[in-house]
């Protein structure tokens, strides 16, 4: 039996949602949905649900590795790649920043524009 709930949208807090939107449809290559001031939306072309970005006007970057004391991340996004160097090189060009900690070999850490982490892994 199925359940009656299912996923529309993961949402992240910006500071500039439609600049991170802007960024995440040129990484992921996905459309641009909804692009207000306060809410924007990337949606996959190919179906599923949509990523959302809501403005917060009080927005603090989150530090990783986390520190005690400090803005930690909420979650972050795992992204599957077929090839980890091309992918990594992909989102330089996009605007993401490698972070300095890399945890696993087999994974590449990036922080988009506005900070939250992301991570980029081969199958």
């Amino acid at each position: 039996m199925g359940s009656p709930i299912s996923l529309h949208a993961t949402v992240l807090g910006a500071p500039d949602p439609q600049r991170l939107a802007r960024f995440y449809a040129n990484l992921l290559g996905w459309e641009l949905g909804d692009d207000e001031r306060e809410w924007a939306t990337v949606v996959n072309p190919g179906g599923g649900p949509k990523l959302s970005f809501q403005l917060e006007e009080d927005f603090q970057r989150p530090v990783w590795p986390e520190q005690p004391g400090r803005q930690q991340m909420m979650m972050h996004l795992d992204l599957k790649v077929a090839d980890l160097q091309k992918a990594a090189a992909h989102a330089k060009e996009c605007g993401a920043t490698r972070a300095e900690h890399q945890p696993q070999e087999d994974v590449i850490v990036f922080f988009d524009p506005a900070g939250h982490p992301f991570c980029l892994f081969e199958n």
